[in-house]
Parts: C-alpha cells; structure tokens; sequence
C-alpha cells in the first residue's frame, strides 16, 4: 500500500494538469529506507509528448546524486497519462527499474466518467504489475 499526504497528492495532480497536454513526470523522494514519501521533485518531460514521458539524462543523475548526498531515495516514481487509463504501458513496464519504489500514474483524460482524472498507484518488478491500494492521509503519524 501507498501512504502519502495529500499535500504530495494535490502536488503530483496539479504538476500533471499543468502539463497536460504532454505528459508529466517526476519523483518524491523519502529517507532511505523508511518507505516515507516527503520530498516532491517534479521533473521536465524532456520528450515533450502527449504519449510518453522521458527524464532528462543530466537531471536524472543530478537527482541521483543530490538524493545520494542527502541518504534519499526514490519512493514514487510518478507520471501522467494524457489520453488513456492511468495503467502502466508496455513502455512504461519496460523503463520501470526501481524495484522499490511506487509507480504512480495519473489520468487527465475522463476515462472512467469517475470526474477529471485518476490516481493509481503500482508496483512494477521484473515486469509484473501489481496494482496497490493508495491511502491518502493530513500527515504522516
């Protein structure tokens, strides 16, 4: 299960909203090991696509080396769907290499007449999907 406050929710909602057209994508990084997401980095979709996302090389090994320097890691990894579902693709399955973490997907799309857009949470391991409950909580206990 996924526990996150909703401050860290609105905030992924919102940068991907923001986006939309094009899909957005980032990280919330938590002290290694703890599991805990607290600190939310939204990153530039250096594709620049309504149908794929893709991390800036050079930012992606900056956050890395920033979240090594402050003993981070990655707890969510999080991007948004513009047009269908919020499920993994066979390309975000593929690209999915933090065992770990949470896979978050929003939907700006109305796929579901469930309102403007949908958040899920998985987790992806040696390509096996597994869709996870989300707990939405004021703060962390």
């Amino acid at each position: 299960m996924l526990t996150l406050t909703k401050a860290l929710h609105d905030q992924i909602v919102e940068h991907s909203r923001k986006d939309h057209p094009d899909e957005a994508c980032g990280v919330v990084a938590g002290p290694a090991g703890s599991g805990r997401p607290e600190r939310f980095i939204p990153m530039l979709n250096a594709a620049r696509s309504p149908t794929f996302y893709e991390f800036d090389s050079a930012d992606l090994l900056k956050l890395y080396r920033e979240m090594d320097d402050r003993d981070e890691e990655p707890v969510i990894v999080y991007h948004s769907h513009t047009a269908t579902e919020a499920y993994p693709s066979r390309t975000d399955i593929s690209y999915a290499n933090e065992p770990g973490a949470h896979y978050v997907l929003v939907s700006t799309a109305d796929t579901d007449d469930a309102g403007p857009f949908q958040f899920r949470s998985f987790r992806i391991v040696d390509g096996v999907v597994t869709e996870e409950e989300v707990e939405i909580v004021a703060e962390y206990v």
